[in-house]
């Protein structure tokens, strides 16, 4: 009988064992998924913050707030590459020449000038290159995709673009995107919920966003960075 008892008792324990390990290895298997779920969010955030700037610096300064028009700039824009040829001495450059004004004087044609200040071998060249090519060679990049937060099940990112007025009174063009927790999140069962609720609580308290996001449309412009780095 003391057998069967002490059999009984070793089962137990080690069904206790297996039942602690199980909710261990549940936690870190929850977390690893928060993480590349996170990891994901946070690369496309990067993507649309990219389409932003190059959209900003092809319209006189002002950010998208349009899904459509933004991806069909990102599907059809094109950006200016610069090729150099040559550099500026420090002699030229203490007589006044900058890389505008020689450019100037070498698109101009004027030989006896461009002799003049030693500008033989210099070349600044503007090419037109399409923009997707350059900046997303993501294998499997699609565009129209740019729009949904991964993970929400179709939900959008929200974005905004505005003027903004500073401390000192000046305007400047800002753009905000965001992915709340409640969307990339989805479907990670009850410890999903309970991690949701709890970083809402937690964002509350201390006036912050509850997800990730790209730039601040608010008073705090912060150069497009993300409120992760």
């Amino acid at each position: 009988m003391k057998k069967v008892i002490n059999a009984i008792l070793g089962v137990c324990a080690l069904l206790l064992l297996f039942i602690c390990w199980r909710s261990i290895q549940d936690d870190q298997d929850f977390n690893a998924e928060v993480k590349i779920r996170e990891g994901v969010v946070k690369a496309r955030l990067l993507q649309i913050r990219a389409a932003e700037e190059a959209y900003k610096a092809q319209h006189e300064g002002v950010y998208c707030a349009d899904w459509n028009v933004l991806i069909n700039f990102v599907k059809n824009g094109r950006l200016p590459i610069v090729k150099k040829q040559g550099v500026l001495s420090d002699e030229q450059m203490e007589k006044g020449l900058t890389e505008d004004s020689a450019a100037m004087i070498v698109n101009s044609g004027d030989m006896k000038l461009i002799e003049a200040n030693g500008l033989q071998d210099f070349r600044r060249d503007t090419v037109w290159v399409s923009l997707i090519d350059s900046l997303y060679r993501e294998e499997g990049f699609v565009a129209d995709s740019m729009r949904y937060i991964p993970f929400s099940m179709g939900d959008t990112f929200e974005i905004i673009a505005c003027p903004n007025t500073t401390r000192s009174g000046s305007i400047i063009q800002v753009m905000e995107c965001n992915a709340p927790d409640s969307s990339y999140l989805k479907g990670m069962g009850k410890m999903g919920n309970r991690l949701i609720q709890n970083r809402a609580e937690e964002a509350d308290a201390k006036g912050a966003y509850a997800g990730l996001k790209i730039g601040d449309a608010g008073n705090n412009w912060n150069n497009n960075a993300g409120n992760w780095e």
